[in-house]
């Protein structure tokens, strides 16, 4: 069984990238969409959104699902923590994958360019 942890910096296509995995695929994102259809960010519920993302990927990993991908940015190693968690309660194995923006896409949440600035100073990356 497999979770594929899916970083990169907003336009970078995690999504896509996510998406084409051909396995459910969660994002705290998907928390501001609305029942239209339509996303409405609210800073003061980022929290939630990411608790919600981790309990949905938690249910499919009680429900024995072989393939699991999680699309958020995960500049900084311990975001991915209870992700990690998760997997070893579970037996699910990590696969971690950034995605670097080389095709010029945009940052669709429209994450404003300080934000993204101080995203790319602060992203880790573990070899």
């Amino acid at each position: 069984m497999e979770l594929i942890l899916v970083r990169g910096l907003p336009g970078s296509g995690k999504s896509t990238f996510a998406k084409s995995l051909g396995c459910p695929c969660f994002e705290a994102d998907d928390y501001f969409i609305s029942k239209e259809g339509k996303y409405i960010f609210d800073g003061s519920k980022i929290k939630l959104a990411h608790e919600w993302c981790k309990g949905r990927v938690g249910e499919l990993m009680k429900e024995g699902i072989k393939k699991i991908a999680v699309s958020n940015t995960f500049t900084q190693e311990w975001e991915m923590d209870d992700y990690y968690q998760l997997a070893s309660n579970f037996g699910y194995v990590v696969y971690s994958v950034i995605v670097e923006n080389r095709h010029n896409g945009t940052n669709v949440h429209g994450v404003p360019e300080d934000k993204l600035k101080i995203m790319k100073e602060r992203f880790q990356v573990k070899l």
